[in-house]
């Protein structure tokens, strides 16, 4: 359990996220982070230089990853500020503020700041040489492509993990496209009043289109409407199973950055000095091979353990959903009513761009705890291989 590690409120945003192949298909994330967190650091009259650690969290390789967190900070206007690349799929912005979180405790560091940033279009292929293989033919890898399609541990692919685990809980079709269904109905709450609930995170992204052009990115793109009747048509992508394409996410881009700083700087550096918001606790599970959608309800009451609470205590809820099934599972494992956590939306409506998932997901917490009075939020959400990470922070 943390004393002393505090996200300043106000102090992140998060990108509209765009689906992949769209609008960011081929901007290197990481320059499109460092230039996006640049920007977001004037608009806030801050000055880069406060931060003295980076964590860049990055899932996808971008050209010049090599330098990674440093190059980050130096294209941000950070000055000599160091760092460390962090990547844990699906959970690595929650590993990112849990790592930042540390360091700040142990009094390593003042003041520190996440960077996520991920580009699920055009992926990366890599190609390893193989002089000894039939004729040197190499050994290939898509990055994308071919760790969705296989865990290497398993050699599942990640559907494969979502009904494995609706067919051992007796989820059904029915209970996916009406869950799924009030998804959309939660996310069009957020675009409410010309998006006022957005509007409370969002920063636009500046998107270059050629040498001297860019066009201004400010709302989620990709977002595919939905109905009842639509989900009724479509068909599930295995034959036994109960995700349509509907009751799934989309692949997507975009970026994130969270400050996470010493209590005394992050009410210096907070849009309402009177609202703290203190990180609590973090919690990890990794459940049995190819069964990913349980896992994060083990790593949620491994973080409510940590902090001492029980999910009574707990005002807001979000939890990736890549696939259904995993906001299905996390109701009846932790006993929640499905329709209540999620509001304002979640990955499987707005899309995932891996990195920044859950860093816009905690944002999105702390927001409408907020707005709800203050009170504790917990985060938590699957990662590739069959594991999850959790947060527990406290607002107000």
């Amino acid at each position: 359990m943390f004393k002393n590690a505090y996200i300043p409120y106000g102090g992140y945003y998060s990108s509209p996220f765009c689906k992949w192949m769209g609008s960011l298909a081929n901007v290197n994330s990481i320059e499109l982070g460092a230039a996006t967190s640049k920007r977001w650091f004037a608009s806030r009259d801050l000055d880069p230089t406060i931060i003295d650690y980076l964590y860049l969290g990055v899932s996808v390789g971008q050209k010049s990853i090599f330098y990674g967190a440093p190059w980050a900070a130096a294209m941000m206007g950070a000055g000599q500020a160091p760092g460390q690349n962090i990547t844990q799929a699906c959970a690595t912005a929650t590993t990112a503020v849990f790592n930042a979180a540390l360091a700040v405790e142990a009094g390593a560091f003042d003041t520190t700041y996440c960077l996520l940033a991920d580009r699920t279009s055009n992926g990366p292929h890599t190609i390893w040489p193989n002089p000894t293989g039939p004729g040197g033919e190499v050994i290939a890898e898509n990055w994308n492509m071919d760790n969705i399609a296989a865990d290497p541990a398993t050699g599942k692919d990640m559907l494969t993990t979502a009904e494995n685990v609706a067919r051992e809980h007796g989820f059904t079709r029915e209970q996916a496209d009406e869950l799924t269904l009030h998804r959309y109905a939660q996310y069009a709450e957020a675009l409410a009043d010309d998006r006022a609930f957005q509007k409370r995170y969002m920063f636009p992204l500046e998107v270059p289109v050629s040498r001297k052009d860019t066009k201004l990115v400010e709302a989620d793109e990709g977002v595919t409407a939905t109905s009842a009747e639509g989900l009724a048509r479509l068909r599930t992508v295995q034959p036994d199973g109960i995700h349509s394409f509907g009751a799934q996410t989309h692949p997507a881009d975009g970026n994130a950055g969270i400050l996470v700083t010493t209590r005394e700087r992050a009410r210096d550096l907070s849009t309402d000095p009177q609202l703290a918001v203190q990180v609590v606790a973090y919690g990890h599970a990794r459940t049995k091979p190819a069964h990913m959608p349980m896992a994060p309800a083990t790593a949620a009451q491994r973080a409510l353990d940590q902090a001492g609470l029980t999910l009574d205590q707990i005002k807001t809820v979000k939890n990736h959903s890549p696939f259904i099934a995993n906001d299905l599972h996390l109701a009846k494992a932790l006993g929640l009513d499905a329709n209540a956590f999620n509001n304002y939306g979640t990955s499987l409506v707005f899309g995932h761009p891996q990195g920044p998932t859950l860093a816009r997901l905690l944002i999105e917490a702390i927001e409408e705890t907020a707005l709800k009075g203050g009170g504790y939020a917990l985060v938590t959400g699957c990662a590739a291989g069959d594991s999850a990470a959790a947060l527990v922070v406290k607002v107000g």
